[in-house]
């Protein structure tokens, strides 16, 4: 029997219904792209140095890994260039994600490829691996800290396009300056779901300070104040209050250490952070860092990280 002839009108729904579900779908596209990148609505984060005009925002996932990329630079001592340099490289070969593809076998923050001796896809995975070999490298180049950030970047990744490196100095010395604390309170990340559902309290956080600031993070119980304790869910960070590390480095080395638990928010279920004073609560993440009560001396001195029961 020959089909039936579709009738105008009919034709006409069906296309309207095409229509309608492509517009859905293009819609959903559209919002998940834009909470995955940090669009408007977005959980997002934000540097914004005094004196800056204009802010500099990215998602929690691309905040988390350029702070493991500080974190790892101030375990081996390295100075801020380093992490400027490092931070602008990772946003021109990932944007500072941990992607698992790019061009050839590249993959990871810098697109290191496993083919040129850079380690195992496992291992470059690894942000706190990749970030270290970057600094491995970077550390071999003579007097990489006054080089141009192009040229310094270029010895290490060997690109095909070192000049694209310069287009994110600007922003990667504005995030260093946040994250190495040298900017106090700079960045403010507004509430971001976790990334599991797994809670792993004050252990969690530990374990990730640890590995990528190096034990000297959290020493051993002294007598002297400088403790490292927790509960469970809540942990003191010790800020160091004498000798090397005193006076304005140790406030530096207060917001570098809160910068990084906020960036980290997400990840490891931290609900609440206090320093110097200033508190940043997941519940109220839009105001960013707010003036809290007075509490106790240690409190003001140490870094306060409260995680979700």
């Amino acid at each position: 029997m020959p089909a039936q002839p579709v009738s105008p009108t009919r034709r006409t729904r069906l296309w309207r219904s095409a229509a309608a579900v492509a517009v859905l779908l293009g819609l959903a596209g559209y919002l998940l792209v834009q909470y995955i990148t940090g669009g408007p609505g977005a959980p997002h984060c934000t540097v914004r140095a005094e004196g800056d005009e204009k802010a500099y925002e990215l998602s929690p996932e691309q905040a988390a890994n350029a702070a493991t990329i500080s974190a790892v630079a101030s375990s081996r001592g390295l100075p801020e260039r380093a992490v400027t340099i490092a931070l602008a490289t990772a946003m021109q070969e990932s944007g500072l994600r941990n992607i698992d593809f790019g061009d050839r076998d590249s993959v990871g923050l810098f697109q290191q490829r496993p083919s040129q001796d850079w380690g195992t896809v496992k291992q470059i995975m690894d942000p706190v691996y990749s970030a270290g070999e970057f600094y491995r490298h970077l550390a071999r180049v003579p007097g990489y800290s006054r080089l141009p950030l192009t040229v310094a970047a270029q010895k290490v990744q060997r690109s095909g396009y070192p000049q694209a490196y310069a287009k994110h100095e600007a922003n990667a010395a504005r995030l260093t300056g946040a994250l190495t604390g040298r900017d106090a309170g700079a960045m403010a990340c507004t509430e971001s779901r976790p990334v599991d559902s797994q809670g792993g309290g004050t252990a969690a956080v530990r374990e990730k300070l640890v590995r990528e600031f190096g034990p000297a993070v959290l020493p051993h119980t002294d007598g002297a104040g400088g403790r490292s304790v927790g509960d469970g869910h809540a942990l003191t960070v010790p800020v160091p209050r004498s000798g090397t590390g005193a006076g304005a480095d140790a406030t530096q080395r207060g917001w570098e250490l809160a910068t990084w638990a906020m960036a980290h928010s997400a990840e490891l279920h931290i609900e609440q952070i206090s320093y110097a004073g200033r508190m940043w609560s997941a519940d109220n993440a839009g105001k960013g860092w707010q003036h809290r009560p007075a509490g106790s001396a240690a409190a003001e001195r140490d870094v306060r990280i409260i995680t979700a029961q």
